[in-house]
């Protein structure tokens, strides 16, 4: 009894079988079958070799939503050399509430302005990258991939001992300041606090030895992160007046910093700059000095690398093959229907043909009868 139901049970599944298997003795080879099978087996492999070269490859997916941190403190990472020097020249930060931030982690060296032939090599090298980044906005998501193990972003050592004068104050280092907007600047003379805010003694020094041409090195937000280039890395002003202004407009942007690699919280910037002659007689009021007004954005982005799914790759490669089968398949059947009318149709006209000739000899031979 078991055994008839077993015999039953395997019968109901053999009806289920959705692939039928054909004796090879109803199976025939055909050439052009053969070559549209090394056809189909070539493009397999072809596209599941370029399959697997977009499963290993990442993207950035970005996210944005409000930046609710508004008790921690932002650094300010800065390396900036000026064209005067350092006993001239101070540098400080002044807040929306009119608070001023020690500079104490800020470092003042004596410097040649001038480059070496290395270190110019090297900063065109920067320019031209940066302008790559403000026309192909896609080359950031590359930067992003590859944080960590890029080229250094900061200016390279001199390779020489500079035979002029030190004749500019390189200032480097960071600050901590609250997350408000706020005036970082350069100018004469060294900061003094203020009962009303703050002042450069600036009397004591010559207008004629005023210079503000400035090279930025490095300029960012947040943890510094190495391999990231930021819009003002590179940047090189030249005066062309002793009581010159510089400003540049910045506004930041908290950024979550997710790969593979490194996970970091940092900010990106955009900024614009402007820079005029103070000119107190023309009307051109203001302080001469470099200036860099910033205010931080409410939002924050997200910026997260992501990989395609092991499951989503194998059901790609799936309908790869399944499709390239399918349509194989068709265009197979498509050739043999074609060649089996063709070939009919030869058999019809050469039949036609003969029944032709054999009325015509008939014909002839009753005619010549």
């Amino acid at each position: 009894m078991r055994r008839l139901n077993k015999k039953k049970a395997l019968n109901f599944v053999k009806e289920l079988d959705a692939f039928p298997k054909v004796p090879e003795s109803y199976v025939e080879t055909t050439a052009s079958g053969g070559t549209v099978s090394v056809l189909a087996f070539t493009a397999m492999a072809l596209l599941a070799f370029f399959e697997f070269f977009v499963y290993r490859d990442t993207w950035m997916k970005y996210e944005y939503e409000v930046d609710k941190d508004f008790t921690s403190k932002l650094r300010i990472n800065i390396d900036i050399t000026v064209a005067m020097r350092c006993q001239f020249v101070g540098a400080d930060v002044l807040d929306l509430a009119e608070t001023m931030v020690a500079s104490d982690g800020l470092q003042y060296e004596p410097v040649v302005f001038e480059l070496s032939p290395q270190q110019r090599l090297w900063h065109r090298t920067l320019l031209l990258i940066q302008n790559r980044l403000r026309e192909e906005h896609s080359l950031q998501d590359v930067l992003f991939k590859n944080v960590m193990k890029g080229a250094p972003t900061a200016l390279p050592p001199r390779e020489d001992d500079p035979t002029h004068p030190l004749n500019a104050c390189r200032i480097h280092g960071y600050l901590y300041v609250n997350k408000v907007a706020g005036n970082f600047h350069i100018t004469v003379g060294k900061a003094i606090p203020h009962p009303r805010g703050h002042a450069h003694l600036a009397a004591l020094v010559s207008h004629e030895t005023y210079n503000f041409s400035h090279r930025i090195d490095h300029l960012s937000f947040g943890e510094e992160i190495p391999g990231i280039l930021n819009p003002l890395d590179g940047t090189e002003k030249v005066s062309a007046d002793h009581n010159q202004m510089f400003q540049y407009f910045i506004t930041i942007v908290p950024t979550k910093l997710q790969t593979y690699k490194v996970s970091a919280d940092t900010h990106q910037y955009s900024v614009t700059e402007r820079e005029r002659v103070i000119n107190h007689a023309a009307g051109s009021h203001g302080v001469s000095g470099i200036f860099m007004k910033y205010d931080i954005s409410s939002l924050m982005v997200k910026v997260t690398e992501q990989h395609m799914p092991l499951w989503q790759f194998l059901v790609r490669l799936c309908g790869i093959i399944g499709g390239i089968f399918s349509t194989t398949g068709k265009w197979r059947e498509y050739l043999l229907t074609t060649k089996n009318k063709i070939e009919f149709e030869m058999i019809k006209i050469s039949f036609l043909s003969f029944v032709k000739v054999k009325k015509m000899s008939h014909i002839l031979l009753v005619y010549f009868a």
